[in-house]
């Protein structure tokens, strides 16, 4: 029973990862006939990195080896740990959060705020999906033992995904924007660890899922506007915090 969980595990992560890749190989002769000035014309290098720490994730599940660098890490971190600290619950918000500050404040991004709105709600239906669907699919036992959802981690996975939407939208105004975005998202991931709710492996996997999941956003973008919001040239948004009793979080509504 429990070789066909681990069998059924493994087909779904390796099923949802070429998915995912193949989304986004399948944009680029749809995003190079329109795109503009405001959007990311594909590059199949942009996969690298993010493909690479999704790949690293899934391996870590059952590899000897990754597995006990996951051990041998958790038990340096514990050993540091006086108390637990719950800033990565508010922290993974804090890069996509900053791009519209930044507007507020008049530092102007690469997109307007109708745009990069629909690719942050784009990026964020594409990340949520895939890391729902992983750890309602997988068995990955939690380093706390709470529960056996571990992988990957969706904090991390919402924090690279912002990370990546700041870099992207500011990139052209300073690299320091995306550098500290790319700060705050490793500090959570980092803290994720800290607190004993995830294994190394499940935040490489979470960071590979939010950057790629911002890439397809942009590079579907041109699409997506083209024909779901054609014709809809008004759009008001609302970002708020959620609480549920357990957890913390943020829920977006948009009107056109």
């Amino acid at each position: 029973m429990r070789n066909s969980k681990l069998m059924i595990k493994k087909l779904n992560l390796v099923i949802l990862f070429i998915f995912l890749t193949y989304s986004a190989f399948c944009q680029n002769k749809s995003v190079d006939s329109l795109t503009n000035n405001t959007n990311i014309r594909f590059k199949y290098e942009a996969l690298i990195i993010p493909t690479a720490l999704i790949g690293y994730g899934i391996v870590g599940l059952e590899s000897h080896t990754l597995i006990a660098i996951n051990s041998d890490t958790q038990t340096e971190i514990n050993e540091h740990i006086d108390e637990k600290v719950s800033i990565d619950d508010f922290s993974q918000y804090g890069a996509f959060l900053s791009v519209y500050a930044l507007n507020t404040a008049g530092i102007k991004g690469k997109n307007s705020f109708k745009d990069r709105t629909i690719i942050l709600a784009s990026a964020y239906l594409i990340m949520g999906t895939t890391v729902n669907i992983i750890k309602k699919t997988g068995n990955e036992v939690r380093p706390d033992g709470t529960s056996n959802n571990s992988f990957p981690s969706g904090h991390t996975a919402t924090a690279f995904m912002g990370a990546e939407l700041l870099y992207q939208e500011y990139k052209d105004k300073s690299v320091w924007y995306g550098i500290s975005g790319y700060l705050v998202a490793a500090g959570t991931g980092f803290f994720r660890m800290y607190n004993d709710r995830h294994w190394f492996n499940d935040i490489t996997a979470g960071a590979g899922i939010g950057i790629l999941s911002t890439k397809i956003a942009y590079w579907i973008h041109p699409l997506i506007k083209k024909t779901i919001f054609k014709n809809k040239e008004n759009m008001n948004a609302m970002i708020m915090p959620v609480f549920n009793g357990k957890q913390y979080g943020l829920r977006m509504s948009m009107a056109f």
